[in-house]
C-alpha cells in the first residue's frame, strides 16, 4: 500500500475540482457524459500529480486480467471466520473470481502489513473483519481514497466510511436474553469482547435493554470481558462461588458459552437445572458438546456472500465504486439442551 509520499488519489483530484470521486473516474476513463472542459482540466492535474490508479481494478472492469479478492481474517480456526470465508468463495467462484487470503492474527501491524501487500499484488479488492487491535484506521482510509473495493464483515470499521455486512447483534442478543428471562432466570452474566468493537457494544446493549425491559437491574449483573474458553474456564469458577451467583450465562461467542457449561459441570452443578448457558455462533461445536448449546445462529456462510456480492459489484460497476452499501443479516435462536 502507498505511504505518505504516494500519487494523490482520485478523493485528492475530486475534492480540488468539487466533484465526485465517480465524477474523477469518469473523466479519466475518457467518458463524454462529463464535458470537455472538466475532462481535460482533471486529466493534465492527475497527470501533472503522478495519479496512479490500482490498475489490477481497473482491468478488472475490463476483463483484461485474473480476478483476486483480498479477504483478511482475524483467525482461520474460528468456525464462524471459517463459514464467512466459505461463502465468499462460493459467491466468487460464481462470478470467476478467486481469492488471496491471510489472518490477522487479532494484531493491528499484521493488518497494515497485509492490506499493504494486498495492493501491492494487486487485488481487485479487500473483505475483511477488522483486527482486535486496531485502533487507528489510516491503513483502510488510504484504500478507500485510492479507489480500491472495501467492504468490512462482523466487526466493522467505524472509523472509516466504507460498505459493510453485520449480523443483527443486538436483536440477537435481546432475544436469546429475554428467553432466558422467560425460562425464569434473573441473574443473567455477561461474558463479551472488548467494547472498542461494535458486535460488543451491540451484543452487550442487547443484553442490557432486554433486562431492564423485564425489570431486571443490569448493574446488579456480572460483566465480564472474556471472549474464549481458555478464560471462561480460567474466571468462571469464582464467579460461581459468589453468593449471588448467576442463574444464566449470556456469551459472546459458543467457544465461551462452552468453557462455562463446562466449567460449571465440574463444580458439580447442573445445566441446565442450576445454571442456564447460551452462546453466539451456531458452530459445529454447539452440536458436539453435552448438553447441546443454545445459541444464536450468525449464519456466517450468508454473510460471506453477501460481503462477496457487494465486492464483485463494485469491481464490475453494478455498485458505484464511492456508494457505501451495508447490509444486515438476520439471526435466530437456536434453543438446545443448555437452557431450560
Amino acid at each position: 500500500m502507498p505511504d505518505n509520499n504516494a500519487p494523490i488519489t482520485m478523493k485528492d483530484i475530486a475534492r480540488k475540482f468539487g466533484v465526485s470521486v465517480a465524477t474523477v473516474s469518469r473523466a479519466l476513463k475518457g467518458n463524454t457524459r462529463i464535458s470537455e472542459e472538466t475532462r481535460n482540466k482533471i486529466t493534465a492535474y492527475a497527470r501533472e500529480h503522478n495519479f496512479s490508479p490500482n490498475l489490477m481494478a481497473e482491468s478488472l472492469r475490463s476483463n483484461k486480467t485474473m480476478k483476486i479478492i483480498g479477504v483478511i481474517l482475524p483467525q482461520f480456526t474460528h468456525f464462524y471466520f471459517s463459514s464467512v470465508l466459505s461463502g465468499i468463495e462460493d459467491e466468487a467462484l460464481k462470478h470467476g473470481y478467486r481469492l488471496l487470503v491471510a489472518q490477522s492474527g487479532e494484531a493491528y501491524e499484521r493488518e497494515v502489513d497485509t492490506c499493504r501487500s494486498f495492493y501491492e499484488n494487486k487485488v481487485c479488492g479487500i473483505i475483511v473483519s477488522q483486527a482486535k487491535d486496531t485502533r487507528n484506521y489510516d491503513h483502510f482510509q488510504r484504500l478507500i481514497d485510492i479507489g480500491l473495493p472495501l467492504v468490512f464483515f462482523d466487526r466493522i470499521c467505524t472509523g472509516v466510511n466504507s460498505s459493510r455486512v453485520t449480523v443483527d447483534d443486538y436483536m440477537g442478543a435481546f432475544s436469546a436474553v429475554e428467553y432466558l428471562i422467560g425460562t425464569g432466570c434473573r441473574n443473567i452474566a455477561f461474558y463479551g469482547t472488548t467494547m472498542k468493537l461494535e458486535i460488543s457494544k451491540n451484543r452487550y446493549n442487547g443484553w442490557y435493554d432486554a433486562l431492564r425491559k423485564h425489570g431486571l437491574n443490569p448493574d446488579e449483573c456480572v460483566k465480564m470481558e472474556c471472549d474464549n474458553r481458555e478464560d471462561a474456564e480460567r474466571v468462571t469458577p469464582a464467579v460461581l462461588r459468589m453468593d449471588n451467583r448467576p442463574d444464566a450465562f449470556f456469551a459472546i461467542n459458543d467457544d465461551t458459552a462452552i468453557g462455562i457449561m463446562y466449567t460449571a459441570k465440574r463444580m458439580g452443578l447442573r445445566v441446565p437445572e442450576d445454571v442456564s448457558v447460551c452462546g453466539f455462533t451456531n458452530g459445529q461445536r454447539a452440536i458436539a458438546c453435552d448438553p447441546m448449546l443454545t445459541t444464536v445462529e450468525q449464519n456466517g456462510y450468508k454473510v460471506g456472500r453477501q460481503a462477496a456480492d457487494i465486492l464483485i459489484g463494485k469491481v464490475e460497476g453494478r455498485i458505484p465504486i464511492d456508494k457505501v452499501e451495508k447490509r444486515v443479516v438476520r439471526t435466530k435462536l437456536i434453543v438446545r439442551g443448555t437452557t431450560k
